[in-house]
């Protein structure tokens, strides 16, 4: 977008500054600036995060029909920004000057909006972090980590929970062991309530230890 004047004096490319995010490391957008006229037309670069960001050059003058690249620098990051959404912007002012006129002896009121008779044009540039694999990576983990964070009395419960497990699971092998002497002995042919009796223990020790199970898996964590 573009205000002060009905035709852009330049046009940028992209229209967004686009950085690879990843931790720990610099990244780099190239703006190509092209002047859309037959005049000289001087430019400056602002910015609302100028700790962030190292802008060379952020003032140059580009000649008629002549383009200009800007190497814009996103200093090294320690720490994600929410969802990879970033709030900073980029101002793109220009101006036209004399000819030849040269970028370091432009006048300091040269885009100074209060100059009478100057047209201040400015062009508004949103910036865009795109994420590498590794950073997508290393977002899950962060959230991973997050999710595993429980209080002392939520691990308390778990760890109840598991002991409760292995004692179910104990107790059905040592029921098992002794199922299995029982079948060996010789009286288990002429006992007529024998198999009805060994299969009702065997399935009220597969429904405890079903409910035990279940009981674990579905307890609710604490985050």
């Amino acid at each position: 977008m573009t205000t002060g004047g009905d035709k852009p004096f330049i046009s940028v490319h992209p229209d967004d500054l686009k950085f690879i995010f990843e931790l720990e490391k610099q990244s780099f957008c190239d703006l190509k600036v092209a002047n859309n006229t037959e005049h000289h037309v001087a430019f400056k670069v602002k910015t609302t995060s100028p700790k962030k960001y190292f802008v060379r050059p952020n003032t140059g003058v580009i000649q008629p029909w002549d383009s200009f690249v800007i190497k814009v620098t996103l200093q090294a990051q320690r720490e994600y920004p929410p969802d990879m959404q970033c709030k900073d912007k980029f101002l793109l002012q220009s101006t036209i000057v004399p000819p030849h006129a040269n970028a370091d002896e432009l006048p300091p009121d040269t885009f100074n909006k209060d100059s009478d008779g100057k047209v201040i044009q400015e062009m508004k540039l949103r910036v865009v972090y795109m994420p590498t694999s590794s950073t997508q990576g290393n977002l899950e983990d962060e959230v991973l980590l997050k999710g595993s964070k429980k209080s002392p009395d939520a691990n308390s419960a778990v760890q109840l929970l598991e002991d409760e497990r292995d004692a179910a699971v104990r107790q059905t092998q040592l029921l098992q062991q002794e199922l299995d002497l029982l079948r060996r002995r010789r009286y288990r042919k002429t006992d007529p309530g024998f198999s009805l009796m060994f299969a009702f223990v065997v399935g009220l020790v597969g429904i405890l230890v079903g409910f035990l199970l279940n009981l674990s898996l579905s307890s609710p964590s604490t985050e």
